[in-house]
Parts: C-alpha cells; structure tokens; sequence
C-alpha cells in the first residue's frame, strides 16, 4: 500500500495544502495537463501529476474526487490556486522533477496507473 507520504518523499514534493492527507492511500496515478483528460480519467483515490497551475485544475480535481495534484518542473503556481486549495483542504503538492522522471519514479515503486487492466 502505497500512502501519500511515500510519493511525497520519492518526489522530495512541497506539501502546499491538504498536509492532513500523508497517510492516505493513493490508488492509481496519472498525468495530464488537460482539463477534458482529468475530467473524463480520473478516479477516486488518484493522484494526477501535471504541469497546470491555474485554479481550475482544482475545481476539476475537487469534482472528479481526486486525492490530490502534483505540479511537476517546480513551476510557479498561481497564488489563487493556492488559496483554493487550501480553502477546500485538497491536496496540493509540487515537486522540481519533470513530469516523465517523476511518472518514472512512482511506477517503479509497483504503484498503477489508472490504465491498468485496460491494456
């Protein structure tokens, strides 16, 4: 079982909100940088890696149930994305790592993405 703590430390990711979520369990993970993508993939439980840092990409995690969000390559986040994840204790998370190492990373810790089964 792999819990939110462990992606966060392989990452070396910055807890930007939802800190009171380390110990839950992710489930699958994914990544995208499209809206229509995480609206129409996502799952409860999931984490999607991304490089998209406007405040909808919260809106479209909090209505999809996702677990939470990591912004990849460091970027700079807008300050409002902050502020609204942090409004709704949803679990915001930045790491420097590019988006295909960091992906790397946590397939090779045996976590799925959420394809898996689909092949």
């Amino acid at each position: 079982m792999t819990k939110v703590r462990d992606i966060v430390a392989l990452l070396e990711a910055e807890v930007l909100s939802g800190g009171d979520k380390l110990d839950e369990e992710v489930k699958s993970v994914g990544a995208s940088d499209m809206i229509s993508d995480m609206l129409a993939l996502s799952k409860p439980g999931m984490i999607i890696l991304t490089g998209y840092t406007y405040p909808q990409v919260i809106r479209t995690a909090l209505v999809t149930d996702l677990l939470g969000l990591i912004v990849v390559r460091g970027k700079n986040i807008a300050p409002e994305t902050i502020a609204y994840a942090r409004e709704n204790n949803f679990l915001l998370l930045r790491t420097r790592g590019y988006l295909y190492s960091s992906c790397g990373k946590i397939y090779a810790m045996g976590l799925q993405g959420g394809d898996a089964g689909k092949e």
